[in-house]
């Protein structure tokens, strides 16, 4: 079992930046697929962000291209996702995920373990 807990959330203005954190304990290891996704109300859960297993490999949704930054910190076993210029539309809950069985990275459901959230309010 891998326990997430996520960290960082909170209000902020349209424009501003912030930075979750993700810290990953029980059974881990370097080799396991960290993600981000979110979920604003009313709609589903949407991929955010990868780091994958690969050494620098991340991948993200279209719509954070550019603004967002995941990282990961094998050592101390924890990630983060550094989110500049954000917009009002990037107002919702923040989720860890991994996984270290392969798939879609952006498909939540090859993720097995999962953080209890964040919630990012952006506010014009």
């Amino acid at each position: 079992q891998v326990q997430l807990v996520e960290s960082g959330g909170g209000l902020v203005q349209a424009g501003d930046s912030l930075r979750l954190s993700c810290a990953a304990s029980g059974r881990t290891s370097s080799s396991y697929v960290m993600a981000w996704f979110r979920q604003a109300p009313g709609k589903e859960r949407e991929f955010v962000a990868a780091y994958a297993r690969s050494a620098g490999h991340t991948v993200y949704a279209d719509s954070v291209k550019g603004r967002f930054t995941i990282s990961r910190d094998t050592a101390k076993n924890t990630g983060s996702l550094e989110m500049n210029s954000l917009k009002q539309e990037d107002t919702a809950v923040y989720y860890c995920a991994a996984r270290y069985n392969g798939g879609t990275y952006s498909e939540p459901k090859t993720y097995p373990y999962w953080g209890q959230g964040t919630q990012v309010t952006v506010s014009s």
